[in-house]
C-alpha cells in the first residue's frame, strides 16, 4: 500500500464519573485519532496518551506534534508500507510508543481491510469472546466504592480492580472483601505510588487473596521490584515498567514480576503486543489486557488482542458504557461477562460519522 495521506482528528469524549486514580482524576478525554489513507484502504488508530503526561511522559498534544514533524513524513516516504514496515521506519525516532502505535494501528487496520482479514486472526486470537474485568478508581468513601463495586457485579464483570495509593488501600480493599466475598476476583493498582520503604504495609495486603498487586513501586526499577517479589506472597504485575519485550525479559530474568499488563499504546503497538505475549507465553509469564479509557476503535483491537491464547487473566477491556455515555463506535455491550471478539475486517468496527462529528474539536489532514 501507499499511504496518500493522513488525518488527525481530536475529539472531546466526557466520562459518565470522574475516574480517579493516584496520579490524578479525569472527567474528560481529549483522544487523538489518526485516519491513515492509502491507495487500497483506509484505516483508524487511537493515541491513548492523556492530556498531561502524568501516566507516563506522553500527552495528546506531544503526540500530534511528533507525528506531524516527524513520524507521518516518514511513513509518507515509503514507496509502500504495511504494519512491519512502520516499526522498522519509526524505529529511529527515540521513545513516543503511544504515538507510534496509534500509526501502526491505523495503517494495520487499512491492511487489513484490504485484505479481508480480522484484527483478531491477524493477530492469533484463540476465542470468540473474552472475559472481563472492570477499573474502580479512588473514591471519597467507602460507601461509595461498595456501591460502585455492587454495580459493576450486578452487570457482570468478573473480575474487580482498585486503585490504591497510600491511605486509600488496606482500610477498602477489607471492606469490599468483607461486602464481597473471598470467591469474587480482586486486585489493585498502585500506578507507582509506594516505594520500597512500604513492603511491610503492601505485606498486609496478602492477607486478602488478591490475584495480583499491580505496579506497586517507580516505573523505571525493576530491581527495587524483584526486591519486594520476595517479600511478598501476592504475585506482582507490572504496567508501566514494560514499554517493550526487552522490558518484559528483563523483568523476567530478574524476577520482577510474575504476570503483566499488556498495553499496546505503552508498548508501541500491537505487534509489539504480541511480542511480548509470545515471550510471556514461552516463560509460563501470566499476561492480560490493560486499559487506557478507550473509545470503540482502540476496545475493538483490544479485545482482539486479549483473545490470543496466553492472556489467561481478565482485562481491563469494559463494556463502552463503563466510561462513555455514547461511543464513537457502535458499543461493546457487556454478554454474561464478557465482550465478543469482533470479525469484520480490521478493526471490524469503525465511527459512526454523525456521532463523530459532534464530538470532534479539531482535524488536519496531511497529505503525502
Amino acid at each position: 500500500m501507499k499511504i496518500t495521506g493522513v488525518e488527525l482528528r481530536r475529539i472531546a469524549m466526557p466520562l459518565v464519573a470522574p475516574f480517579r486514580t493516584s496520579f490524578g482524576t479525569e472527567t474528560e478525554r481529549d483522544v487523538l485519532l489518526v485516519r491513515v489513507v492509502t491507495s487500497e484502504a483506509e484505516g483508524w488508530g487511537e493515541c491513548v496518551a492523556m492530556s498531561e503526561p502524568l501516566y507516563s511522559s506522553e500527552y495528546v498534544d506531544g503526540a500530534a506534534e511528533v507525528m506531524r514533524r516527524f513520524l507521518i513524513p516518514a511513513l509518507t516516504a515509503l514507496p509502500r508500507v504495511d504494519a512491519y514496515a512502520v516499526g522498522r521506519a519509526l524505529e529511529p525516532f527515540k521513545g513516543h510508543r503511544m504515538a507510534k502505535a496509534a500509526l501502526e494501528s491505523a495503517v494495520l487496520d487499512a491492511e487489513l481491510r484490504a485484505s479481508n482479514t480480522s484484527f483478531a486472526s491477524y493477530l492469533g486470537a484463540s476465542r470468540d469472546r473474552v472475559p472481563c474485568g472492570v477499573s474502580v478508581g479512588i473514591m471519597d468513601s467507602i460507601p461509595r466504592l461498595l456501591d460502585a463495586v455492587a454495580g459493576y457485579l450486578d452487570e457482570g464483570y468478573v473480575r474487580i480492580k482498585l486503585k490504591i495509593q497510600p491511605g486509600w488501600d488496606l482500610a477498602p480493599v477489607r471492606a469490599v472483601r468483607d461486602r464481597f466475598g473471598d470467591d469474587l476476583l480482586l486486585q489493585v493498582d498502585a500506578n507507582a505510588a509506594y516505594t520500597l520503604l512500604d513492603a511491610p504495609h503492601l505485606a498486609k495486603l496478602d492477607d486478602f487473596g488478591l490475584l495480583l498487586i499491580e505496579q506497586p513501586l517507580a516505573d523505571d526499577d525493576l530491581v527495587q521490584h524483584a526486591a519486594l517479589a520476595k517479600r511478598l506472597s501476592t504475585p506482582l504485575c507490572l504496567d508501566e515498567s514494560i514499554e517493550s519485550a526487552r522490558h518484559a525479559a528483563a523483568a523476567i530474568s530478574l524476577g520482577s514480576c510474575s504476570i503483566i499488563n499488556v498495553k499496546p499504546g505503552r508498548v508501541g503497538g500491537y505487534l509489539e503486543a504480541r511480542r511480548i505475549h509470545d515471550l510471556c507465553r514461552a516463560h509460563g509469564v501470566a499476561v492480560w489486557c490493560g486499559g487506557m479509557l478507550e473509545t470503540g476503535l482502540g476496545r475493538a483491537a483490544n479485545v482482539a488482542l486479549a483473545a490470543l491464547p496466553g492472556f489467561t487473566l481478565p482485562g481491563d477491556t469494559s463494556g463502552s458504557s463503563r466510561y462513555y455515555a455514547t461511543d464513537i463506535t457502535e458499543p461493546f455491550v457487556l454478554q454474561d461477562g464478557h465482550l465478543p471478539v469482533p470479525t469484520g475486517p480490521g478493526l471490524g468496527v469503525g465511527p459512526v460519522p454523525e456521532i463523530l462529528n459532534k464530538v470532534t474539536t479539531s482535524t488536519e489532514w496531511i497529505p503525502s
